[in-house]
């Protein structure tokens, strides 16, 4: 297990140029002291779509230290700047990452309370053509970077015996999209990664919840390389996800569907398989 640092009050290693952390930021959390706020919220994905909405959402919460993450530093700047949060623009990907912000993070708050994952990226089109290096980039972004970053996070949250990590999954993980073969396997893969984790969190204090949204309306489609082309669902705003995600912080929820009638089809994939596959197989 990786070592436990102090609580607040430590002394913490100076921050590299790449972090950046606006005036009279105080510490929020549960932690004891002066602390005026609930706690330390780490967003992944923040520079833009569902990531940047959560971290909008928390912020109108006003009892939330943000802490945003995403490899545009720009746009992740951005959204600091409406949010009052602070950037680490790490791309998640690299060997080695997921320890690299989690120390970082960990030196300046002393802790995570909350870690909303959603970082992630797609591909589209026929899996025969899908080039390898799209294959290791999806299952890196989707999955690696989430399961590492958890591995890194975890034993933090466990040893204050509280704290909170949300996956923000697709329902392409729970049903399996034609044209999004490996995108598919990635977001199942983390179905089961979140179901296997809760197992093991229970009575720790520590919670997991995976979120489930369906199409989304965020620049995802854009860098997949093909847009979205169905008439049905419609795609949501990103907002509305954010505030599931919210929510199921508040709550406690262990599994949330966005919008909740996406749990129909997935029942139906688990109870009557052959028929999800007539379906599917005709309306696609």
């Amino acid at each position: 297990m990786s070592h436990v640092p102090s609580r607040p009050g430590a002394s913490a290693r100076a921050l590299p140029r790449s972090v950046s952390v606006p005036a009279a930021s105080p510490l929020r959390g549960p932690r004891g002291g002066t602390s005026q706020y609930r706690g330390t919220a780490l967003v992944t994905g923040a520079s833009s779509g569902i990531g940047a909405a959560v971290a909008r959402r928390l912020a109108t919460a006003g009892d939330w230290r943000l802490v945003l993450n995403g490899r545009d530093a720009t746009r992740l700047q951005q959204v600091a700047e409406e949010t009052s949060g602070i950037t680490i623009p790490i791309d998640l990907t690299q060997s080695g990452a997921g320890r690299r912000l989690t120390d970082l993070v960990l030196d300046h708050t002393g802790g995570v309370d909350l870690l909303v994952a959603s970082a992630g990226v797609g591909w589209a089109g026929p899996f025969v053509d899908m080039p390898p290096a799209a294959i290791t980039e999806v299952f890196d972004a989707d999955l690696s970077a989430t399961v590492h970053l958890v591995r890194h996070l975890l034993p933090h949250m466990l040893a204050a015996g509280s704290g909170r990590v949300v996956i923000i999954g697709s329902i392409a993980g729970s049903v399996g999209v034609k044209g999004e073969a490996v995108y598919s396997a990635a977001k199942a893969a983390l179905v089961a990664f979140t179901d296997a984790l809760r197992y093991e969190l229970c009575d720790t204090g520590v919670g997991i919840t995976l979120v489930v949204p369906g199409a989304v309306d965020t620049p995802f489609f854009d860098r997949r390389g093909v847009p979205y082309r169905r008439s049905r669902p419609k795609p949501l705003p990103p907002d509305r996800v954010a505030e599931a995600v919210w929510n199921a912080v508040r709550h406690g929820k262990d599994e949330v569907y966005v919008p909740g009638w996406l749990r129909l089809p997935a029942r139906v994939r688990g109870t009557a398989p052959a028929f999800y596959r007539r379906l599917a197989a005709r309306f696609g």
